[in-house]
């Protein structure tokens, strides 16, 4: 099976390692899984405008049919204005409506405010879910407290219980999906 990881951050490295501390503990748990993490600043996405994929440069080409290849997503995104990514959201404009079919699509989100852990359950899901993608219970939204200043590593053991816990049901949840 091949996890990717999307993160929709173009600033700051928070949310790419939480989106990694997911896809590193799938693979502690499951050695067999092939992961890849998808950082959006490492690509020239264009600005989705309807038109067919064909009609899009070869880094928006590239990302979209990684993510379609793979077997179960985790998606992460900084919260801005209570609300995700621009550049996520322009990511998922691209797709057709049953991109995520019989895939499980995890969410990991991180902010400045405790005021935004609903954001992803109230944005995100309903779009993972409008492309027929299976969202755990488990998903995990990390206060910008929760990570070391200095270094952004994750410091809050209770943070990283919970990135486990998506980790394991994500894998749970996909292995029931392909043994259907």
């Amino acid at each position: 099976m091949k996890l990717v990881g999307i993160s929709g951050a173009l600033a700051g490295d928070k949310t790419p390692l939480a989106v990694n501390d997911v896809l590193v503990a799938a693979q502690l748990l499951d050695s067999t899984i092939q992961t890849e993490l998808i950082d959006l600043r490492d690509y020239e996405i264009e600005f989705s405008v309807g038109a067919p994929l064909g009609d899009y440069n070869d880094d928006t080409w590239d990302v979209v049919n990684k993510i379609l290849s793979a077997d179960f997503l985790v998606f992460g995104t900084p919260i801005y204005q209570a609300s995700i990514s621009g550049a996520l959201k322009n990511l998922l404009d691209l797709f057709p409506e049953y991109a995520f079919r019989y895939k499980v699509t995890g969410i990991v989100a991180t902010g400045l405010s405790n005021k935004h852990f609903l954001v992803p359950e109230y944005q995100l899901k309903p779009i993972l879910t409008y492309f027929k993608g299976l969202t755990p219970t488990n998903n995990v939204f990390i206060h910008n407290d929760s990570f070391n200043e200095e270094s952004d590593e994750i410091i809050d053991s209770d943070v990283s219980k919970r990135i486990k816990k998506l980790a394991e049901e994500m894998i749970y949840l996909q292995r029931g999906i392909n043994n259907r």
